[in-house]
């Protein structure tokens, strides 16, 4: 069986085989009430539990490591001074960490739009602050393992200013912590037929899903039963269900096309090295940002949601911690150049916005890493801050608001932006699904 064959056929047998079940006609089901902002937003959800202190606070060692040594590792998105001793964040020279990468724009973030200092999230786990940036909510009674009880921002956009799931993005990093559940809710009013497309790149081109999916061949099924097993495994791994159970699909022949040609070419693309990537891509989330430009440039969505994650190493190694930051910092660096050098559809029509979905510690644990600096978990009050930003049209520039006794905003106001941006501010809020005095980072300005 040739590849494009095999894929189209799992994808109409399993919905879609990388996770891209969800597309339906367009329509509106309510009138528009606002103008919008922008035809196009991205969110990232920035790293697994980032300190205020080594991110926007720009203490490095200062506040974590008993060293008078402060600066801006993160100059993508924040102004400031780099560190001048003790630099180890960088890539591999003669010294581990001696050289750090370039910066990608020439303005930082943080001059191009607006940032917020000091907000809050209400949740310290990682899972349940994803769901609070992606829900706007967050029920006591969801677990692990579980899909949302709130509707999720892609169900909003979909049903609210009635795009198809082609042009509804999100890219995990992984498919942890359930991840890929996040993609739709099990609200009754919402769902699986508002979902969005969820691609996990680095297990699909990783080495199992080149295994499975790649050059695929057809398989006995009297006589081969094992591979099939084993495809079967990788699928629901992959999609966080049973892929034989999945119904109420209804994707239109084009698009389903398109989105098999897509996965085919990234196959070989990925095999070739072409790929789009960062000009360093020595971790999963930089990784991560290239296919998620992949995405960007085929699809161009109304809105795409990338998660990266790597950061959360801190809970063992301080130092992998401050590289895994510049890194992320790097990532959407490189991410905000391409849509405004890359995509001309997308330039100066796009909003980002970027936030953790939970801080770090105050104080350390008693693990030490090979600097024996200590490291630090998230449970405690400090794990409730974070910042924020925002860039592209209407966004206030080089305006910075909140600080540590007065924080402007919170994690749950993720999904009223979003629906401010596309105009759809009132229909989201009026549904009465989000947590109680989320509002639009917007109106917060």
């Amino acid at each position: 069986m040739k590849r494009r064959e095999f894929l189209r056929n799992v994808s109409l047998a399993t919905a879609g085989t990388i996770g891209f079940p969800y597309i339906l006609p367009s329509g509106r089901m309510f009138a528009q009430t606002t103008d919008r902002m922008a035809d196009h937003v991205v969110v990232v959800l920035f790293a697994g539990g980032v300190r205020q202190q080594e991110s926007v606070l720009q203490r490095y060692l200062a506040d974590s490591q008993n060293e008078s040594i402060e600066g801006n590792i993160m100059y993508n998105l924040l102004a400031g001074a780099t560190p001048n001793d003790k630099v180890v964040y960088g890539t591999d020279s003669d010294r581990p960490g001696k050289d750090p990468i370039p910066q990608i724009l020439t303005t930082p973030l943080q001059l191009q739009g607006t940032l917020f200092r000091e907000m809050r999230t209400s949740e310290v786990i990682h899972y349940n602050g994803l769901n609070l940036c992606v829900q706007g909510n967050i029920s006591a009674t969801q677990g692990l393992k579980q899909q949302p009880i709130f509707p999720t921002v892609f169900e909003y956009i979909r049903r609210h200013v009635g795009v198809p799931a082609s042009k509804a993005w999100f890219v995990g990093s992984g498919i942890g912590n359930s991840i890929p559940l996040l993609s739709y809710s099990q609200n009754e009013f919402y769902g699986q037929a508002y979902g969005a497309n969820f691609l996990a790149p680095l297990l699909t081109f990783g080495e199992k899903g080149f295994r499975h999916l790649s050059r695929a061949k057809s398989y006995h099924p009297e006589y081969e039963l094992s591979p099939m097993e084993e495809m079967k495994v990788f699928l629901d791994s992959s999609f966080g269900r049973n892929a034989d159970v999945i119904t109420g699909i209804n994707n239109t022949e084009e698009e389903r096309y398109e989105i098999s040609q897509f996965i085919e070419n990234l196959f070989v693309k990925t095999e070739q090295r072409q790929v789009i990537q960062p000009l360093v891509r020595d971790n999963g989330d930089l990784k991560t940002i290239g296919y998620a430009c992949e995405v960007l440039q085929q699809f161009k969505p109304t809105l795409t949601v990338v998660d990266l994650e790597e950061v959360d190493v801190c809970h063992g190694s301080f130092t992998d911690y401050l590289r895994n930051l510049h890194r992320a910092d790097h990532a959407v660096g490189f991410l905000w150049n391409y849509i405004q050098t890359q995509i001309p559809e997308m330039s100066d029509n796009t909003i980002l916005i970027v936030v953790p979905e939970c801080g770090r510690n105050l104080h350390a644990n008693p693990i030490k890493d090979e600097n024996d600096w200590f490291s630090y978990d998230h449970s405690d009050l400090n794990s409730l801050r974070v910042f924020g930003m925002m860039a592209g049209p209407g966004v206030p520039q080089g305006l910075a608001i909140g600080q540590e006794g007065v924080p402007v905003g919170m994690t749950a106001d993720i999904v009223p932006t979003v629906a401010d941006i596309l105009g759809v501010k009132d229909e989201v809020i009026n549904q009465g699904y989000l947590y109680e005095g989320a509002r639009s980072l917007f109106d917060r300005i």
